[in-house]
Parts: structure tokens; sequence; C-alpha cells
């Protein structure tokens, strides 16, 4: 049995995942998935405009219409502060998940592969992770201080734990007899990581890296919550003081479309290795 043969039986799940049904699918509806996809935020645009323009249910400041909010959309790009926020928290976003999805690959690897590693500091892991985000925040600051250094920190924490929660987990319930096989060929540390067991948790690396991403959004608001002088963040809590609701909502919807956008780039990535793998 070769690397290749080893490595296209591990990623045999993968495999049949990616002849699924869905993707027949797709291929005989061209652009079909994203069509069905963008009708429920087509609805939610129409009830938000019903709401505010037609029934009068909510007043400009408790929910602006949509006009409203592109308006100020307009007003902060030829201002060239919409750009600023955007660039630099997603910047922020891709350093901070950047260190720590690597290290929760690494940590993840490492107690997944080695029984006494996983004795020795899964529970303190365990201990940490349980420990909420904003707990953090004034260590940090006392630490680091309130520049970019601690709001990269705090980003990272929030990307390491779903990723090593995944691989961790994959790693250690990868098929045994597989392993086995490896090494009835010779295949041992990282040549049977790289052949045998990477091969069968792709999927489940993927899925953590998707989650530790989301995370990442999540903690870069929270950093910038509390500490910033630009950002989406930022931008949120001065909008909130000073009573720019359409600002504010503008904020909410670039956050979430900046964290669709650079999940559906992982995405991509996530196929690419399913088929390199595969």
């Amino acid at each position: 049995m070769t690397d290749t043969a080893l490595s296209s039986t591990a990623a045999q799940p993968a495999d049949g995942a990616a002849r699924s049904p869905e993707r027949r699918t797709r291929r005989g509806l061209p652009g079909g998935g994203l069509l069905i996809g963008a009708v429920v935020p087509v609805l939610l645009l129409a009830l938000w405009w019903l709401v505010t323009e037609v029934t009068g249910t909510f007043t400009a400041v408790q929910l602006p219409p949509p006009q409203a909010v592109l308006t100020a959309g307009i007003g902060l790009f030829e201002s060239g502060d919409l750009f600023e926020h955007m660039g630099i928290s997603l910047q922020r976003v891709l350093i901070g998940f950047a260190i720590g999805a690597g290290l929760g690959l690494a940590l993840g690897s490492l107690l997944g592969l080695s029984g006494l590693a996983d004795k020795l500091l899964n529970p303190t892991v365990g201990a940490f992770r349980a420990v909420p985000s904003l707990a953090w925040v004034p260590l940090l600051l006392l630490w680091v201080g309130i520049g970019e250094d601690s709001k990269v920190i705090l980003i990272a924490i929030g990307a390491f734990f779903p990723v090593f929660t995944a691989i961790h987990s994959a790693l250690r319930h990868v098929d045994a007899q597989l392993v086995e096989a490896g090494r009835a060929f010779g295949f041992h540390g990282l040549r049977l990581l790289g052949t045998v067991q990477l091969p069968a948790v792709v999927p489940s690396v993927f899925s953590g890296l998707r989650l530790g991403l989301a995370q990442a959004w999540l903690f870069l608001v929270a950093a910038e919550l509390l500490a910033a002088a630009e950002g989406l963040g930022f931008l949120l809590t001065e909008s909130q003081n000073n009573g720019r609701t359409d600002r504010l909502l503008l904020a909410i919807v670039l956050l979430a479309l900046l964290g669709k956008l650079t999940d559906t780039l992982l995405g991509v990535l996530e196929r690419k290795a399913l088929k390199t793998w595969a």
C-alpha cells in the first residue's frame, strides 16, 4: 500500500461527501445555491423596509429605514472613514485568527496524538476554555496595554479553542485500524500524521477553523468595544454614544458581510483541501 493509497482510504468519508446529492444539484442548477441563499436576506430587507417606511412600527431612532443606513454608508465612504474602519478590523481578525488557529492546530495535534500529553495538558486547557472572553480583557490591558497587541491576543484566544477542540477530538477518534495499517507500512511520526491521520480529519479541521473564525469576529467586537479608536467595534460604540442608529446598524451589517466573506473564502480552501486529500 502506498502513501497515496493510504491517503485515499483515510479521506474516503470526505470523498463521499464531495459527491453528495447536494453537489449534484448544484451542478444541475448553476447558481441555484446562491439564489436560494439570497431568499432570506431579501425577505428580511423587505420586512425591514415594511416596518419602518410603510407601517411605522419603529421610529427612525429605534430602527432607521434601509435607505438611511445606505446614506450613512455613503457618507462614511466619501469621508474615507468606511474603509479605514473595515480595513483595521479585518486586519486584526486575520492576524489574530492566524495566530490562534495555528496554536490550536499545533496543540490539538499534540494532545490528539499523544496519550501522555492529553492526560497532562487537557484538563488545564479545558479549564482555560471555560473562562469567559471578557475576563481576559483587564489582564491583557494590564500586561500589554490598550494597543494593537492586546486586541490581537484577545482575538487569538477566541480562535484558539474551537480549532484546538476540533482537531484534538478528531485525532483521538481516528480509526485505530487505519493507524495500525500505516504503522505496519513503516509510517511513523510526521509521515504517519501527513499520510494517514490528517486526511482522515480534514473535514473536522475545517469545521474547527470556521468556528474559530466566527469566534475571532465575536472577540474582535469585544476588543474594539472596550478600547479602540478605530474599527467596526469602535464605530458601534461611537454611534451609540452619538445617537446615530443608522451608523450602528451599518456597522452590524458590515460585520455580517465581512464575516460571511471570510467564511466563504475559508470554504473555498476547504473544498480544495478535500479534493487534494481525496
